[in-house]
């Protein structure tokens, strides 16, 4: 029978409602600046999803094998991201996605960091070139007292996850990981 204790301490996971989310302006050195001194769009989001990334292999069927087929990695493919957060009198994601219709719209890179009891980052995602696709505004229902919420969904090029870090040594990740 093994000592209770003897196996090093215990470590639970992350409990997934700490999280902020940052959407970073990298097409210019001062954006980039200015949204790594923390004056990004961030936090305020009630829900993530699309953090998933999927790779169906690509199928051989050689000949004289008949007990089946070979199977080599193929291409990844990225699930669009979608934040929902309570509508709020800023009107950023709108601007963001409408910027597009009018032509002038920027792409930006996001973190995504959940955070543990003491607000430190254990798991961060990166994505890189995010384009919103799709604005939702809330649902609006007179009959109903319910909290007003927007969504946003962003199609990216790639979804990358770092190990967590703290405040300080986090700026030097990001800058190297927008750069």
């Amino acid at each position: 029978m093994i000592p209770f204790g003897a196996l090093g301490s215990r470590h639970d996971p992350p409990l997934t409602h700490n999280f902020v989310i940052s959407l970073v302006d990298t097409t210019s050195a001062i954006g980039m600046a200015l949204d790594l001194a923390g004056l990004a769009l961030a936090g305020g989001f009630s829900e993530c999803s699309g953090l998933e990334m999927a790779m169906a292999p690509e199928e051989y069927k050689e000949g004289g094998r008949n007990g089946g087929n070979l199977k080599f990695p193929s291409r990844v493919t990225w699930t669009n991201l979608t934040l929902k957060k309570g509508a709020a009198l800023s009107t950023e994601l709108w601007n963001w996605h409408y910027g597009f219709v009018i032509g002038n719209g920027r792409r930006r890179d996001g973190v995504i960091a959940l955070l543990n009891e003491a607000q430190t980052p254990t798991l961060v995602w990166f994505f890189r070139r995010g384009l919103p696709v799709k604005y939702t505004g809330p649902a609006l229902n007179a009959a109903q007292n319910t909290v007003a919420i927007e969504a946003i969904e962003i199609a990216h090029e790639g979804l990358h996850q770092v190990p967590g870090f703290g405040v300080a040594a986090g700026a030097g990740v990001l800058a190297g990981l927008l750069g």
